[in-house]
């Protein structure tokens, strides 16, 4: 594992995305009320922005082309870099983390200005290489979310950025907005697993029809960092079905919680049973019985003997009867036999 990966383990990405809609005020809000909800669940998460150089990322004929939807969102949801950097005040001031998905090389200079901790790079720039080089030259910590992508392009990242030292975090996702139940494909966290031992491998999900399934899933399958958009319904903004409320968040954490109660400790090594689970099963286990009077000093043969319930206290079981045993002294019919009534040295 690549020193810095720790950062990646038990990390919630909360995606604002541009759900501010260029409005500071309403950003503020967002970190507020999420930043609540992680507090009252003892979590670690991360508030990500998203950063476009908006007069350089769309092309100066295209300005004014409303139509294309893109386009009009990122017009409209313009914010200035003092706006981001309030922005990153108050995530850090809340006990978040602050981190950004930037979109094109100016706005990875801005996350640096910034000095955010972590730097996400999207599905769409999978193998957008001018973009990559530009992220790894900050040397910081990356997820990449791996929606839509060949098998090729996910190799050659994690490699580049692997041989580089630089922690990487990489996140199933499927790029359907929203996702149906039936789309997740939880099954891709163990071909990741598998395949890139050495990254931390998360979940990235754009699903709206419950937020504690697929939670309990992926955990189970060893994912360790998960993102869902989010938003605040404030009236006056349209709310997308992939985008997570404070309650559902909520519910989300609290999932969270419950699929480590259930998967326990990590499974590198076998379990030591609880004493009260050991006690449970030695009263279950049967004790050797004489099955006629025995004579001191014979040896004990299958026929002598039978196993039954309930074992006592100091009585030979069928765990340790390994027939052969002599008496030391005699046993009545239907008594047990004890481990003090076999000749040993430790009689």
């Amino acid at each position: 594992m690549v020193a810095g990966s720790g950062i990646f383990e038990e990390l919630f990405v909360l995606e604002l995305a541009n759900n501010h809609w260029g409005s500071l005020e309403r950003g503020l809000k967002i970190v507020e009320d999420y930043s609540r909800v992680v507090r009252f669940n003892g979590v670690k998460a991360a508030i990500k922005l998203q950063i476009r150089d908006v007069e350089n990322f769309i092309h100066k004929d295209f300005r004014e082309r409303t139509d294309i939807r893109y386009i009009k969102k990122t017009l409209d949801t313009r914010l200035p870099s003092e706006g981001y950097a309030a922005l990153v005040r108050a995530i850090r001031a809340a006990g978040c983390i602050p981190m950004a998905t930037p979109f094109d090389e100016a706005s990875v200079e801005l996350c640096v200005k910034l000095d955010l901790d972590i730097i996400k790079i999207a599905s769409s720039d999978l193998n957008d290489w001018f973009l990559i080089e530009a992220i790894a030259k900050t040397r910081r910590p990356v997820i990449v979310s791996t929606g839509g992508s060949g098998l090729k392009d996910i190799d050659d990242l994690v490699k580049f950025f692997n041989r580089r030292n630089i922690p990487l975090a990489v996140n199933h996702c499927v790029s359907l907005y929203p996702s149906e139940d039936a789309e997740l494909e939880l099954n891709q966290i163990d071909f990741l697993k598998d395949r890139y031992p050495d990254n931390v491998i998360g979940f990235s999900t754009h699903e709206y029809h419950d937020w504690e399934r697929s939670i309990l899933i992926a955990y189970a399958k060893g994912a360790r960092t998960f993102e869902r958009h989010i938003d605040i319904d404030d009236g006056k903004h349209p709310l997308s079905p992939y985008n997570s409320l404070p309650p559902q968040i909520d519910t989300w954490f609290k999932a969270f919680r419950k699929a480590q109660e259930l998967c326990g400790p990590p499974g590198v090594q076998k379990r030591i049973p609880p004493a009260r689970e050991a006690a449970y099963l030695d009263s279950l286990i049967r004790g050797v019985y004489a099955r006629h009077d025995l004579k001191a000093g014979a040896r004990l043969i299958d026929e002598d003997v039978y196993l039954a319930i309930p074992w006592q206290e100091g009585q030979m079981s069928c765990r340790e009867f390994m027939r052969g045993e002599r008496l030391a002294v005699d046993v009545a019919k239907d008594a047990p036999v004890r481990v003090a009534d076999i000749e040993s040295p430790y009689r």
